[in-house]
């Protein structure tokens, strides 16, 4: 059994059961305890795309991993559909770590976590809440609060983002009279794209390049009220003092993202690996980026935890 399918109820009060696949390394034995590794997916995504090729990947090298779909979005339950409110998938990762610890080959005391764009983002944050991770890697991470406040490349101002703020406020009140408004997370049309890095997102979710049926790119438009106020690092200066390895393309224009985090972290055990020649996108899913993402995972996870 290489892998399986499993169903979590989360206990963070919505009524939610996530949807998650856990894989196993060759040989696994329940009768022994594993370290094993949070994978949380990026917005937009689900554990069929990014998330879940970083857990296989992991497992094929002695890990144990679970990847899993956030509360409202893939195959986990809740309404709205696609709201993508991140103080709830920063608690997801919790809520996953919950199920893990009540699982006898899991090794509660070597629990690790890691994610991909806003899902390295939330895994951050967790672990400043929540000192049950250990050790935290991030690929091509995203504080969804910092981009969607001040732009990909970090060129606006927080108080120029006030807009959205209103945006999401009326879209709240409408959703009350009419129904669901939504926004994308990605383009949803190649024309939409600003920018390449951002052409290869609308190509990653609505081509056959990595299209999946439960990812259709979009969120609910009431999620600004959360996401603009919202900062993934939130008090790290004082409380996150696990290892991090973050991972960056060296032409990523989400780099800042990983810095700003990098700067503030209370640990000394931080490091900051550079993938030569990939974008924020290319750490999703090429495979020569991918597997040397994975190069440096699986040795800081093997010692960290």
């Amino acid at each position: 059994m290489s892998q399986q399918k499993i169903s979590i109820k989360n206990g963070n009060g919505q009524g939610i059961t996530l949807s998650a696949i856990i894989n196993f390394p060759e040989g696994f034995d329940e009768n022994k305890k594993y370290p094993v590794v949070v994978v949380s997916h990026p917005g937009g995504g689900v554990k069929e795309q990014a998330a879940g090729l970083y857990a296989k990947k992991l497992s094929e090298n002695a890990l144990l991993t679970i990847a899993y779909d956030a509360s409202y979005q893939g195959e986990s339950t809740g309404e709205p559909r696609q709201l993508e409110n991140p103080y709830i998938r920063t608690e997801d990762v919790s809520a996953v770590i919950d199920y893990l610890t009540t699982l006898s080959y899991v090794d509660a005391e070597r629990i690790g976590a890691m994610g991909i764009c806003a899902g390295a983002g939330y895994t951050a944050n967790a672990a400043i809440n929540d000192h049950r991770i250990k050790a935290v890697g991030m690929v091509s991470a995203v504080n969804i609060g910092s981009m969607f406040r001040n732009g990909w490349e970090n060129n606006v101002q927080d108080a120029d983002a006030m807009p959205y703020l209103i945006a999401g406020a009326t879209a709240r009140t409408n959703d009350a009279k009419e129904g669901l408004q939504t926004m994308p997370l990605a383009p949803m049309k190649e024309e939409d794209a600003p920018n390449e890095e951002l052409r290869e997102a609308w190509e990653y979710y609505h081509t056959s390049r990595c299209q999946y049926p439960t990812a259709p790119g979009w969120a609910t438009l009431r999620s600004l009220t959360q996401i603009i106020t919202y900062d993934a690092y939130n008090k790290a200066e004082a409380f996150f003092t696990q290892p991090l390895l973050a991972i960056v393309g060296s032409v990523a224009g989400s780099a800042w993202m990983s810095d700003d985090l990098l700067k503030i972290a209370a640990t000394t055990d931080k490091k900051k690996y550079i993938i030569s020649g990939a974008n924020h996108m290319s750490l999703y899913d090429r495979e020569n980026y991918v597997n040397e993402a994975v190069s440096q995972l699986v040795p800081f996870f093997s010692e960290k935890l």
